[in-house]
C-alpha cells in the first residue's frame, strides 16, 4: 500500500508520525472516508467542509482543497493501482509540547491512505445497544479521532459483519448506528434522529436527506424512540462506503428489508450520482 503523508508518496512500511502528535497524545485530530467510483470521489465537497469545520474547531491551522486532495487522490489511484477506492484523509495536530495547549497548532500531519472497496451487504439486521450513545465533547460531534464510544459498541454487538447495532441516548431516544446513520419509514415519512441527539451528521445522511426531498419525500427530523423503529414500514441505515443498507429486522422485528419500496427508490437513484457528484447541492430534483 502506498500513501500520502505531509507532502510524500511513501509505502505503509515507511510511513512515521511523531509519538508527540497531538492526534496521539490526546485526540486532536478530524477526519473523512469517502469512495472512489471509477476515478470519482463522490461528495468530495461535501466531505471537505466538515473536514475544514472540524478543524477550524479543533484550532489546526490547515485549509482543504478540492484541487489539493485531488492531485493526492490521482497520484494514490496510480500508485496503487485502483479506480474504485476506500479513501481515509485523516489531519491531525502535529507535534506539540506534552500538556494541553490553548493556542492554535501550526504545523499539522497530514495522512491519507486508500484500499480496495470491502465487501458491502445487501441487508443487516440490527440490535440496540446497552452501551448509550455518549454526548459530544463540544456542540456537535466531529469526526474525530475520539471513538471509544463506538469500540464499545462494536464489542458489545460482536465481528458479524451482518448486524449493526443502534446506539440509543442515555435519555432513551434513538441515535444512530456503529459507523451509520439511521433512517426509518413509516406510512408516506421518512424519519431520522436529529442531530441533537448527539449524532455525527453524516455526509451520506444529508445526501439522502436531500435526495429524499427531491423526490417528494416528507422528511421528518426528531427525538424518536425505539417504539418508533420497530412500529415503522421499512428501514435502513447509511454510510459514504457502504451507501444505503437495507434492515431485514430490528430485535426480531421483521421489516422489508432490500424490498422495500422507499429504500429501493433511494438506492436507485443514489446509484445514478455517485460517479459524478461533488456536493449534495448538486441533485436535481425529481430525477
Amino acid at each position: 500500500m502506498y500513501l500520502y503523508l505531509n507532502g510524500e508518496i511513501v509505502t505503509r512500511e515507511n510511513a512515521r508520525i511523531s509519538p508527540f502528535d497531538h492526534g496521539f497524545l490526546y485526540g486532536m485530530g478530524v477526519f473523512e472516508t469517502f469512495r472512489i467510483y471509477d476515478g470519482h470521489p463522490f461528495l468530495l465537497d461535501d466531505h471537505l467542509v466538515r473536514l475544514q469545520d472540524g478543524l477550524n474547531e479543533l484550532k489546526i491551522k490547515k485549509s482543504v482543497d478540492r484541487a489539493q486532495v485531488m492531485e493526492i487522490i490521482n497520484n494514490l489511484l496510480s500508485a496503487n493501482g485502483l479506480k474504485q477506492a476506500y479513501v481515509r484523509l485523516n489531519v491531525s495536530a502535529g507535534t506539540g509540547d506534552v500538556g494541553l495547549p490553548t493556542g492554535e497548532y501550526e504545523v499539522p500531519t497530514v495522512l491519507v491512505f486508500m484500499k480496495d472497496i470491502p465487501a458491502v451487504l445487501e441487508e443487516k439486521q440490527a440490535n440496540f445497544l446497552q452501551t448509550a450513545r455518549n454526548t459530544p465533547e463540544g456542540d456537535i460531534r466531529l469526526k474525530s479521532h475520539h471513538f471509544l464510544n463506538n469500540i464499545y459498541g462494536k464489542r458489545e454487538i460482536g465481528n458479524n459483519p451482518n448486524v449493526e447495532g443502534i446506539f440509543l441516548t442515555k435519555e432513551g431516544y434513538l441515535a444512530e448506528g456503529i459507523t451509520s446513520n439511521l433512517f426509518w419509514v413509516t406510512g408516506d415519512r421518512l424519519f431520522t434522529p436529529a442531530v441533537q441527539t448527539g449524532i455525527l451528521n453524516g455526509v451520506t445522511r444529508n445526501f439522502v436527506i436531500q435526495l429524499a426531498k427531491s423526490i417528494g419525500l416528507n422528511v421528518q427530523e426528531g427525538f424518536y424512540h425505539a417504539e418508533d423503529l420497530l412500529g415503522s414500514d421499512e428501514a435502513f441505515i447509511t454510510n459514504s462506503i457502504q451507501e444505503i443498507v437495507p434492515l431485514t429486522d430490528i430485535e426480531n422485528h421483521t421489516l422489508r428489508g432490500k424490498k422495500g419500496p422507499v429504500t429501493k427508490k433511494l438506492q436507485y437513484i443514489y446509484s445514478k450520482y455517485r460517479k459524478n457528484l461533488w456536493s449534495k447541492n448538486e441533485i436535481t430534483k425529481g430525477i
